[in-house]
């Protein structure tokens, strides 16, 4: 006899306000996406981003020491970044 798998889904039951559920209902659907769909992935966005914000980054005392030296330095420029900030702005072209 085969074995099953396991369910690997959880049911989420949420109470949400009308206005809440049509704009997310608009925003699924320019997506091309369900409801479900839509608000998982927004729901685990949200949960990496905050994840990542609360994260800790160790390192050694020579390797903060440095990471403050290459801070402390005056930035170099980036030659297409340079480019892009020298052009006018769309509204301010002719035309």
């Amino acid at each position: 006899m085969p074995e099953t798998a396991g369910r690997k889904e959880h049911p989420l039951s949420m109470r949400l306000p009308e206005s809440d559920l049509a704009i997310i209902d608009r925003a699924a659907r320019l997506r091309g996406r369900s409801r479900t769909d839509f608000m998982r992935e927004a729901a685990v966005r949200a949960a990496e981003d905050a994840l990542l914000e609360a994260g800790l980054i160790r390192m050694s005392e020579e390797g903060f020491a440095r990471f403050m030296t290459v801070l402390s330095e005056p930035a170099a420029p980036v030659a297409p970044m340079v480019d892009v900030l020298k052009r006018p702005a769309p509204w301010d072209r002719e035309g």
